[in-house]
């Protein structure tokens, strides 16, 4: 009876209570709300959507990146590749780098300034026999990125396992490595690297700002942050035109290429929910880092952002 009693007055207790105080009760007990697209969902439930997007597009990830751009994404990462300008024994962390595409550009570019040094060095020995010059040549090859090494860092094994796949199809393996890790927690020691990139993939993060302390954390003094995204349009004209294509034309191709609509309602969405260029800039400086810019890509529709941690 004792307990029957207690039951009944925790039940009065709970209904007097007003209906604000129990939602929210509810809502701290759920967490943070935040944007999952244009839904209103809570920290880990955006987590848990995110992750599961890119384990259902994983392998028509690529495909669909050539469709939605139309191929022009490939210049983008061409293009940051090339401010990065990494010269030979550069140690690089790709974060959400899944399939490879930053990693790979990455090993070309040190490749061919790696190649290009060799070339000036034999220019230089002309006097050199010929058993030495072949000496000379073979030793630098065995060594064609000069010590320099990628790490490529996603939260998705789906992603891990395609990029996997496509660096064995593709014939890479020297100085490139793959960590599954969250960009929010990274799994590494302070100080350790020389660049940080991240490529269409700080948008997916759900806490952009610890994120970025992580990667002010991980890299060296003298180290540079660089960040390819989706940005926000500055052409009025351009944006309308961006906006029809958007939100007509790419969730149609999800469904007819990967057989996946609502992944890409929620890629387009998160491009207009993403903070503007002189937003993520600030959030970039109240990280610690210095010398923040930005370079808008075709009037930006997307954006790279640039700091160093000195």
């Amino acid at each position: 009876m004792a307990a029957v009693r207690l039951w009944r007055c925790r039940c009065r207790a709970l209904l007097s209570r007003p209906a604000g105080a129990v939602r929210a009760r509810r809502g701290l007990a759920a967490g943070p709300e935040m944007h999952f697209g244009f839904q209103t969902v809570t920290e880990e439930e955006r987590r848990e959507k995110i992750y599961q997007v890119f384990e259902n597009v994983a392998k028509k990830y690529d495909v669909m990146n050539d469709s939605m751009t139309l191929g022009i994404h490939r210049v983008w990462k061409d293009i940051l590749v090339h401010k990065m300008n990494p010269c030979p024994g550069t140690l690089l962390l790709d974060v959400a780098g899944g399939t490879g595409d930053i990693a790979f550009r990455f090993i070309n570019y040190v490749r061919s300034v790696r190649q290009r040094q060799l070339q000036r060095k034999l220019k230089h020995h002309q006097n050199l026999s010929w058993q030495e010059i072949f000496e000379s040549y073979q030793k630098d090859q065995f060594n064609s990125l000069g010590d320099s090494q990628v790490v490529v860092c996603d939260i998705n094994r789906e992603m891990l396992k395609v990029g996997k796949q496509k660096a064995q199809h593709l014939g890479y393996s020297e100085g490139l490595s793959w960590v599954l890790g969250n960009a929010e927690e990274l799994p590494f020691d302070d100080d350790k690297f020389d660049v940080y990139t991240i490529a269409f993939g700080i948008r997916n993060v759900t806490r952009i700002d610890l994120a970025l302390q992580e990667a002010y954390r991980v890299l060296k003094p003298g180290g540079r942050f660089l960040c390819l995204e989706f940005s926000h349009v500055s052409n009025p004209l351009l944006s309308r035109l961006y906006d029809l294509y958007s939100f007509q034309v790419i969730p149609v191709l999800g469904e007819v290429i990967a057989g996946d609509w609502r992944s890409y309602q929620y890629l387009v969405e998160s491009i207009r929910q993403f903070p503007p260029q002189e937003e993520l800039k600030a959030m970039i400086e109240d990280a610690g880092f210095f010398r923040v810019d930005y370079e808008n890509l075709n009037c930006g529709i997307v954006a790279i952002h640039s700091g160093f941690k000195l």
